[in-house]
């Protein structure tokens, strides 16, 4: 088999897939149904049963799956199949409260290193490359599930994981790696790392990027793309769904990520009232898994933003940039405001790096934002009000509200090894 070749379910007509999607949708909810006590009693409550399910639009009878569900289940209630079938365990870093917890069936696997590989064949990968994988390994779904897919692509995985900056970039200089795998925030620490050590990353061996595990402007991609010289493509995934691998921007276009729709079916809902919203429209991604067996998840609300789009490299659909998450939203003296907006303002200004926190305080009775910021080591410190002025300025203008700006030297602020953590709530600590 050309290991470069689509698969055949990549390209059939969409009337084809939709009945794919139709027959595995029926066997999910059926297995759900009958071997998970949590989604036999959750369809009894809603009044719905597996049989009701006779077309795709059915599923919006069905309830939904939440993270309160996976963490009132915590650790294996939510697993629908015995213990003995269950190959491996991960679990979210469990950052904003009781961690989730996920298991896969040998199968479940098999599935997840297909779609992994599927989606480094879309980034134009093969099994002539070499791929560094810097995402963490361990619970976190990102290095392992990475790692898989590399191996099934049969390329070169280097296991690299996140952290040691210093030999992340000391081994893409020994290695040459033509691929790497890790979070754009991470990215940018290792590019400053290969400009500290070797005057400039842009001549190094990489090509092509694949970033995910975090949302991310365009501004921060080219940021990545100028500075590395590569193509940098958006993966998509949650541990909760598979891990990564649920949708993936093809090298082609990149215009998106491809939902693998013949494994994860998406809808978009309405985040306040819960109701589907026709292809185009903004509102919170939903997905069903329709292959998985240790635990499946029916209609699992991922609280982020995007819109379902056309295909255009595959039949199936693809997701627009994630604008933010709907828990990741700031109300500011009334206003919604995302992470992803003020990094977009920051990107403008090129005197400034790519590294921010925003903090939430409390002045007198009103919400206020304090947003700190980088400026480039070969920029002059005289120019630190002016460029403080412009992006309070630029903020005011897009977004919407006034904030306060804090500009620091390059180096200043902490930098992570995984996925940023960009926002700090101090009015309580105040």
């Amino acid at each position: 088999m050309n290991n470069n070749a689509m698969e055949k379910i990549e390209t059939v007509s969409v009337d084809e897939l939709r009945n794919v999607q139709l027959e595995r949708m029926k066997k999910t909810l059926q297995h759900a149904y009958e071997n998970s006590p949590v989604y036999k009693k959750k369809f009894d409550e809603a009044g719905v049963h597996p049989d009701d399910f006779k077309s795709l639009d059915d599923l919006a009878k069905f309830p939904f799956t939440t993270k309160k569900d996976l963490r009132d289940n915590y650790p294996f209630g939510m697993f629908a199949v015995p213990q003995e079938q269950i190959i491996r365990i991960h679990a979210s870093s469990g950052t904003t409260g009781q961690p989730t917890v996920v298991g896969y069936t040998q199968n479940d696997i098999n599935v997840w290193s297909d779609v992994v590989a599927r989606s480094l064949r879309a980034a134009g990968l093969s099994n002539k490359d070499i791929i560094q994988v810097s995402y963490g390994y361990g619970l976190f779904t990102g290095g392992l599930g990475a790692h898989y897919g590399v191996e099934r692509l049969g390329a070169t995985v280097i296991p690299m994981s996140g952290g040691q900056t210093e030999r992340q970039a000391q081994l893409i200089q020994d290695f040459k790696p033509t691929a790497l795998m890790v979070t754009p925030s991470y990215c940018l620490n290792i590019i400053e790392a290969l400009e500290n050590k070797f005057g400039t990353a842009k001549d190094c061996s990489i090509k092509t990027g694949i970033f995910g595990a975090e949302p991310w402007t365009n501004e921060m991609r080219r940021e990545i793309e100028d500075r590395l010289g590569i193509d940098a493509l958006d993966i998509y995934g949650l541990s909760e769904v598979m891990g990564p691998g649920v949708a993936m921007e093809c090298l082609e276009t990149k215009d998106g990520p491809t939902i693998w729709e013949d494994h994860f079916y998406p809808e978009i809902i309405h985040p306040e009232t819960g109701e589907v919203l026709p292809d185009g429209e903004l509102g919170e991604l939903v997905f069903t898994t329709i292959t998985k067996e240790g635990m499946p998840v029916i209609r699992y609300r991922t609280r982020d933003l995007t819109r379902l789009l056309p295909g255009t490299a595959r039949t199936m659909r693809r997701m627009d940039k994630i604008v933010g998450r709907s828990d990741d939203m700031m109300i500011i003296r009334g206003v919604n405001v995302f992470p992803s907006q003020i990094e977009e303002q920051i990107l403008h200004i090129p005197q400034l790096v790519p590294n921010y926190q925003i903090q939430i305080c409390k002045k007198g009775h009103l919400d206020t934002l304090h947003i700190r910021a980088e400026m480039r080591r070969d920029v002059s410190e005289t120019l630190t009000p002016q460029i403080a002025a412009l992006l309070k300025a630029q903020i005011k203008t897009m977004v919407g509200i006034s904030v306060m700006v804090e500009i620091l030297p390059e180096g200043s602020l902490p930098r992570s090894e995984g996925k940023a953590q960009r926002v700090f709530d101090i009015r309580k600590s105040a």
